[in-house]
């Protein structure tokens, strides 16, 4: 069953959606491919690197199905930052990870059939690549039975390292993975799923890479 969300809550979204979407064509000739291996309905947990503080953003914008986003307990300390997330129902997690709460409520929503976006390398990368992901995540997918989705983004650590305090402009890309379906999850043990997760993640990115555009970063893996 999916939540009840007011009419306001809804047209809010989406105008934040379409408002980042120009934003993003402007500033990071933002473009996102692979839209037609998004699951219609039922639970999906998206799966992608994690490249800068643009990606939650970045990954949301490119779907046409409402977003859950995780977010740490500390961004709910600012009042102006807490009412923002608050308002797209962001999952409050703790600073060494996801938490108890966070994983039920992650939980509850993948079983009502939503989307909720993960990042399992934990943090950003400081390097442009991608780093190992950390186990655990996919007990998510496989208890709800949802889809696992992978998605790879592409030129938002070049817009905005680590290091760098605000964004530059770039080109950024985003791509959306075929998804493995909750029957074909069952078919691995949890290290299999990982190791399978991680491969499509970056195959996804290594499609992106071949783009002339990111020809010259010369950040690989």
């Amino acid at each position: 069953m999916m939540p009840h969300r007011s009419l306001l809550n809804l047209a809010w979204y989406v105008f934040l959606q379409r408002m980042l979407q120009v934003i993003g064509v402007l500033l990071f000739r933002f473009r996102c491919d692979g839209l037609n291996n998004i699951p219609r309905d039922g639970g999906v947990l998206v799966v992608s690197n994690h490249q800068s503080h643009l990606d939650p953003p970045l990954v949301g914008m490119g779907c046409p199905r409402r977003m859950n986003y995780l977010a740490r307990d500390t961004l709910f300390t600012f009042a102006p930052f807490r009412w923002l997330i608050r308002s797209l129902d962001a999952i409050p997690i703790d600073r060494e990870g996801i938490g108890l709460a966070g994983i039920k409520e992650s939980l509850r929503r993948l079983k009502r059939g939503e989307m909720v976006l993960v990042f399992p390398e934990g943090t950003r990368t400081a390097d442009g690549r991608i780093g190992r992901f950390r186990p655990g995540f996919t007990a998510l997918a496989v208890r709800s039975k949802a889809a696992i989705l992978p998605v790879a983004i592409e030129g938002a650590y070049a817009a905005w390292p680590r290091r760098q305090r605000i964004p530059r402009l770039g080109t950024i890309h985003v791509r959306f993975g075929p998804p493995i379906s909750p029957e074909e999850a069952a078919g691995y043990d949890e290290r299999e799923l990982l190791a399978e997760v991680e491969r499509r993640v970056r195959l996804c990115r290594a499609g992106l890479r071949r783009h002339p555009v990111f020809e010259g970063l010369g950040v690989g893996g």
